[in-house]
């Protein structure tokens, strides 16, 4: 079968893989759509913290069941979203129902080989019936669902004055579900093409440059109060450890990025405030059917969302121009019939 393959940074190509075949309580579907997330890119740029090449990458998954073991309640040719995070069940993790962190996660497309492909086995459990869902809107349930994750972590009530910093996939799917959990939403980013998506969208309620009036805007959008809940969606240390001074005091800051390094805090700004620093990592069932059922709903604007679009022929050549070329690009789409 076909699949793109990343065999070191810098090093995309689409080639021959051996033909998937079904697992042991697996179900083997056909991918449909694999959105291409910030993971992907940096698997390609050689800047992912927890990946060995080579490896056939995408995680943002829709397919069609064509094999399935006895007794499931799939059936073949029913579509149905991924859920990437394969979890062993048994950690300490897993016991307290949280999957998302398990000891010995296997992420599609990080840990193990993902859905660039054309077909592939993975767990049932992993799978979740997509409904009305179109194989687009499947495929794009996983990145939102991190944003929902996130959202979820924070506790955020109604009325909360919410600032998202970064206003990429994954910081426009938290201030959407910050949004509509009845957060007062705020983003910042430094690209006023980005800042101005999200608003024109109806993701953010309001929008700040960042730049040396940063801190003088988040003074006037909060009356020098700051904000209730912080989420950095950014993956950059400088700004995931500036993003407390933005916190009000009793506040909270939610991590929902990963670096390759360490980040550190001011202490007194930590302890003056009683920061709770809170660390959000992938997304559990009910994050992805709580998206499901806000796209079902029409909630979600996928339409504006979806910017690019290539098939699995031109997906190593596309993805590549991509990683450096992001003009009006917010989420991209492989087709593979």
């Amino acid at each position: 079968m076909r699949a793109v393959v990343c065999h070191s940074p810098g090093s995309l190509a689409l080639e021959e893989r051996p033909e998937a075949s079904r697992g042991a309580e697996e179900v083997l579907i056909a991918i449909r759509r694999v959105g291409i997330c910030g993971t992907d890119y940096h698997i390609y740029e050689g800047s992912h913290p927890y990946l060995e090449y080579p490896r056939i990458i995408g995680h943002e998954l829709s397919g069609e069941v064509l094999e399935t073991p006895r007794g499931t309640a799939l059936r073949p040719n029913q579509r149905v979203v991924v859920n990437p995070y394969v979890s062993c069940g048994a950690c300490i993790a897993c016991r307290r129902g949280k999957p998302n962190c398990c000891v010995r996660i296997a992420v599609l497309g990080v840990h193990r080989d993902g859905g660039l492909c054309e077909r592939i086995s993975v767990p049932e459990r992993n799978l979740y019936p997509a409904g009305s869902l179109t194989f687009d809107e499947a495929a794009s349930v996983e990145f939102l669902s991190i944003g929902a994750h996130a959202v979820s972590r924070s506790g955020l009530k109604p009325g909360d004055r919410t600032l998202v910093i970064g206003a990429g996939p994954i910081g426009l799917g938290v201030a959407l579900f910050a949004g509509l959990s009845g957060g007062d939403t705020t983003v910042i980013d430094l690209d006023p093409d980005r800042l101005a998506f999200a608003t024109q969208a109806g993701i953010a309620g309001r929008s700040i440059l960042a730049d040396d009036r940063t801190d003088e805007q988040v003074g006037a959008a909060t009356d020098g109060e700051g904000f209730d809940i912080v989420f950095d969606a950014t993956g950059n240390r400088g700004s995931m450890e500036d993003a407390i001074r933005h916190v009000a005091h009793g506040g909270s800051l939610v991590l929902v990025s990963v670096v390759n390094e360490d980040i550190a805090f001011s202490d007194p700004e930590l302890h003056k405030r009683e920061t709770t620093v809170l660390g959000s990592r992938n997304a559990l069932r009910a994050d992805f059917e709580r998206v499901m059922a806000a796209i079902a709903e029409k909630q979600v604007p996928l339409q504006r969302l979806l910017t690019h679009r290539t098939r699995l022929a031109g997906a190593a050549a596309d993805i590549a121009r991509w990683a450096t070329d992001k003009r009006g690009l917010v989420k991209a789409l492989v087709e593979i019939e």
